[in-house]
């Protein structure tokens, strides 16, 4: 089963000083024994901000573990569809947040998705299967 590991994760795993650097190594080691763990250009992207050179970021997540994906098309218009629900309800934000493109990607192959903040994942993509505090302590 393929996992789709969110930046906080990352972040988390990046610095072992981080309050969930625990959690989200425990969690990591456990998506890792049950298949491929992946990410996309958004996570890369919101990961890399912590960075000036892209060596780094490729040392800190080696392609032989996690394997990169392009976001699918159909991700991009459920984003915007998960987006456009959000602006109606009230939502402030003006233009997509990195979570719908995330969530909507996970959603559109089915991944799992290992986050430890599962607040936008619910509300906007219910059928994703999450690992959470909440469901993985």
């Amino acid at each position: 089963m393929a996992t789709l590991i969110d930046t906080n994760v990352l972040v988390d795993l990046a610095i072992p000083t981080s309050d969930w650097h625990g959690w989200s190594r425990q969690r990591a080691l456990d998506v890792f024994k049950r298949g491929p763990v992946l990410i996309n250009p958004i996570i890369y992207a919101e990961f890399s901000v912590r960075y000036r050179d892209m060596d780094e970021v490729d040392r800190l997540l080696p392609q032989d573990e996690f394997r990169r994906e392009n976001l699918p098309w159909a991700a991009a218009f459920a984003a915007a569809a998960a987006f456009r629900v959000y602006r109606k309800s009230g939502g402030e934000r003006e233009s997509i947040l990195p979570d719908f493109l995330i969530g909507a990607h996970a959603a559109i192959r089915g991944y799992t998705v290992l986050t430890r903040d599962p607040k936008g994942y619910h509300s906007y993509f219910p059928s994703l299967d999450l690992i959470t505090p909440e469901t993985h302590p």
